[in-house]
């Protein structure tokens, strides 16, 4: 075949082309095997109409499972009186399906069942694998199956919607930790409540986590028991539908975390043992475990595994109309080592034989098939190794992902806060680690996510400012801590987002600098919820400086979605000094002036910039924003010729840099003079 892009637009990637080309070839080839007897990805993916609980047309039930290993499969439930009876008995189909189709009046809306499974040596009750609805008793804590088939389905009132990339800023969120009062929020309070902060902050997508139903509520939804369950503790499947239909109508587009890299190990009610083998749905043997998860491997070598992932993927595109997904864990599904202990040093790394192809053939389907359903749809990968061509499209060698979360970023704000001191904060090394990108594959730029806010670590504000938060966040208290707390959370956001080359991610309350730390209720704690909540009151109330804060946030997203296609102009370095710890860059007609400096600063700087005027257009210095108002916004900045620089059409723009702050300033457009009647 022809040589891929991949290949030709890298020259480093030349002495791994038979690698990367026979990964493209096995992608085509496990797709022509998948795709025998029909003639779409789309097509193929449909295990979810034919497994699991259905109304036929003519009123009855059909219920079916894939349980090779089983001897004998009893439907038991509210119907049954829990116990086993011959007329809820499943038979044998070829292939270990099992199938049973039952009168319409021996089922109804709302009961609760589960599966009796009998296999050789052993008996238990189980959760069928396609259960699109599993509820837990308050009392017992026990999960069923439940059937969801209201009288009057769901009626969408956005008929269709394409979100807005140009460009994307995503505001990460969990459905149950969204409400202030100390328990479990719900899908109903997340639409009416939390919805409208997040529109009137800006932001055009929410990535929502924990929508598969998993046991453990503090395991943050990532140990999935039910896949085509959304989760029920947040409320029913039509609320859920309501808050996606909402944030439609709203302009705002619905990520899903889909957790599709292991699986949660319980038996009775996830996938562990379904029919009493250990290898059904994944790997036998030492791969079964993840060594450092305590979940279940999938076997992506399998068809029927596959087939059971791409139709998860497709059940909710369609059934609740997400806008797309962020697949969790891709590391640890790309290499036999899971990514754990290895440093990826070189591109060696990634064609080294440590690869685990079945799971790169099945993420590159996943996204043909997502696109081929909705092209409008949004996918990211959570991936931290950096492996090439991720990001890219299929058919350029790539694995088809749209963006991938530059997950180095926190990192490395999180290693500078806690390992460096201010002086020794370096824009070269701000700006490199910033744009430290290929030029083929689009990012998520973030300052923090949920992982920074879990307990053991700790938000970029917490780390800033610490138990200072707890005294000296009143407006009026001049507290040196909190004032240089305050002023670097805003430069640290600004400049993330402003080098962009993809989108923006922030998590939910961050926006504000939400105090604390997240603990789910555990053991540990005492099953409390007190740090599993969004406390909204900090940010709502104006005699406190979260507002200032959110202010800032606000004016940020505002500039760069103003925009079109921001996240796609150049990023152009104009200045960089470590000695003054001065930064700029720009992007299109705006400059981007950081001075990182604690202790200095500069009058009449000196910036090489494009001829022109300038207006200042934000200011972190901004009493608006908790400044102080030593940058004079009314003023213009006419730039001064150089005839050293005339040759590469700069001039020098200088301004005055307050220690500690950010000033964005707009180019004005040349005017066009009207030509006199004898000029050509």
């Amino acid at each position: 075949m022809a040589k891929l892009p991949i290949i030709s637009n890298d020259p480093w990637l030349q002495p791994y082309s038979e690698a990367i080309t026979g990964r493209h070839e096995d992608v085509l080839r496990k797709e022509a095997e998948l795709l025998t007897g029909t003639d779409s990805l789309d097509s193929f993916a449909n295990a979810h109409k034919y497994f699991g609980l259905h109304h036929l047309d003519n009123g009855s039930w059909v219920f079916r499972e894939w349980a090779p290993n089983a001897t004998g499969i009893t439907l038991i439930g509210d119907f049954s009186g829990w116990k086993e009876e011959m007329r809820y008995r499943l038979e044998k189909r070829p292939n270990g399906v099992w199938e049973i189709v039952l009168p319409a009046e021996s089922i109804h809306h709302g009961d609760l069942y589960k599966m009796m499974v009998h296999w050789d040596g052993g008996i238990g009750e189980r959760i069928p694998a396609y259960a699109t609805r599993v509820v837990q008793d308050e009392h017992t804590h026990l999960f069923s199956a439940q059937v969801w088939a209201p009288d009057k389905p769901y009626k969408w009132k956005v008929r269709k919607f394409t979100p807005k990339t140009d460009p994307l800023l995503i505001y990460e969120c969990h459905i149950g930790m969204a409400q202030e009062s100390e328990g479990v929020g719900s899908y109903v309070e997340f639409r009416d409540k939390v919805l409208p902060r997040i529109a009137s902050d800006g932001y055009n997508a929410i990535q929502i986590m924990a929508i598969q139903e998993h046991p453990y509520y503090g395991s943050f939804g990532y140990h999935v028991s039910s896949f085509f369950a959304a989760s029920s503790r947040f409320g029913t499947p039509d609320d859920l539908k309501s808050l996606v239909d909402k944030a439609h109508s709203l302009g705002i587009a619905v990520i899903m975390d889909i957790v599709h890299s292991h699986a949660v190990k319980n038996e009775n009610e996830g996938l562990g043992k379904l029919d009493g083998s250990p290898d059904l749905y994944f790997h036998s043997g030492p791969r079964r475990e993840h060594p450092a998860w305590d979940s279940l491997c999938f076997d992506y070598g399998k068809n029927e595994v596959l087939h059971f992932l791409l139709s998860n993927c497709k059940y909710w595109l369609e059934e609740y109309r997400f806008d797309g997904y962020r697949f969790d864990g891709v590391t640890s599904m790309l290499y036999y080592s899971h990514g754990l202990g290895q440093a990826f040093g070189s591109y060696g790394d990634y064609y080294n034989g440590s690869q685990d192809t079945d799971a790169i053939t099945y993420l590159t389907l996943a996204n043909l098939l997502i696109h081929e359903i909705k092209p409008s749809a949004i996918t990211i990968a959570e991936e931290m190794s950096g492996m090439p061509g991720l990001a890219m499209p299929f058919k350029d060698g790539g694995m088809g992902f749209d963006y991938r979360l530059a997950m180095g970023i926190p990192d490395y704000w999180i290693k500078t806060l806690k390992e460096k001191k201010d002086e020794d904060w370096h824009p070269t090394s701000i700006f490199w680690e910033l744009t430290n990108r290929r030029d083929d594959e689009k990012t998520i730029s973030y300052v923090e996510s949920h992982d920074q806010a879990l307990v053991g670590d700790k938000t970029v504000i917490f780390r800033l400012i610490d138990d200072q938060m707890y005294w000296h966040m009143m407006k009026g208290d001049e507290n040196m801590t909190v004032a240089r707390g305050i002023a670097l959370h805003k430069m640290i956001r600004l400049v993330t987002l402003a080098t962009i080359n993809g989108g923006y991610l922030n998590f939910m309350g961050n926006e504000f600098g939400h105090p604390e730390w997240i603990d789910f209720p555990r053991e540990g704690n005492g099953w409390s919820y007190k740090y599993a909540r969004r406390q909204w009151s900090l940010v709502d109330r104006d005699d406190l400086q979260y507002g200032y804060l959110n202010e800032f946030d606000n004016a940020m997203i505002g500039l760069v979605s103003g925009i079109h296609n921001f996240q796609s102009l150049p990023v152009r370095k104009l200045w960089e000094k470590d000695d003054d710890q001065v930064l700029a860059f720009s992007r299109g007609d705006l400059v981007f002036v950081f001075n990182f400096n604690p202790g200095k600063s500069f009058n009449g700087y000196g910036i090489l910039a494009q001829p022109g005027t300038y207006d200042v257009v934000m200011s972190s210095d901004d009493p608006k924003f908790g400044g102080y108002g030593n940058i004079d916004m009314s003023v213009e900045h006419m730039t001064q010729t150089d005839p050293l620089y005339k040759p590469i059409g700069m001039e020098w723009l200088r301004l005055y840099l307050p220690s500690r702050t950010v000033q964005v300033l707009k180019r004005r457009k040349p005017r066009r003079g009207r030509p006199r009647k004898n000029q050509k």
